[in-house]
């Protein structure tokens, strides 16, 4: 049928798949903080439930293979965790940028379902953004929270070299 919306369907699939993943790698890597641990477990399962309901999508539209966005962002900000408290406010913020990449997906898919006047995917896509949109929100009110702590409080994790003018 479309092969523009085929990269698409791929693109949402390996974007959900990959912030279900994140969250839960974060989730877990920051267990120290339960709201974290069980607020990224509960933002994972929405984002595998998406994956599980673009099955009809992508049997109908198909896949295409040669999309690699979100294996980028996953293998270069958010595969690993970061320690202390910066490093949860970093860890954040790459899960925000990952859930931007799925929010902005699900609205080009969003206005190809309209194109195209399919009600199953514009049902799908209107459910996803509600989901994407909380977990953006609890991602900015969790970044909020943990900002003044990291950036005022916080200790640096390498104290800085004295500074001794004329060396470089």
């Amino acid at each position: 049928m479309s092969t523009h919306l085929a990269t698409y369907v791929a693109l949402i699939h390996a974007s959900e798949a990959t912030l279900a993943d994140s969250f839960d790698t974060i989730g877990q890597g920051h267990a120290n903080h339960p709201d974290v641990l069980f607020t990224c477990q509960a933002l994972a399962k929405m984002s595998r439930q998406h994956v599980a309901k673009l099955q009809p999508v992508a049997a109908r539209y198909g896949e295409a293979s040669d999309v690699e966005e979100p294996q980028r962002l996953h293998a270069s900000g958010v595969g690993e965790v970061r320690s202390g408290a910066v490093g949860l406010l970093r860890d954040l913020q790459d899960l925000h940028m990952l859930a931007t990449l799925v929010d902005s997906t699900w609205t080009v898919i969003g206005q190809g379902a309209q194109g195209l006047r399919d009600e199953e995917l514009l049902s799908i896509e209107k459910a996803a953004r509600k989901d994407v949109s909380r977990q953006l929100a609890w991602l900015v009110t969790r970044m909020k929270s943990a900002a003044p702590q990291a950036l005022i409080v916080a200790p640096p994790a390498d104290p800085p070299a004295a500074f001794t003018p004329g060396r470089a």
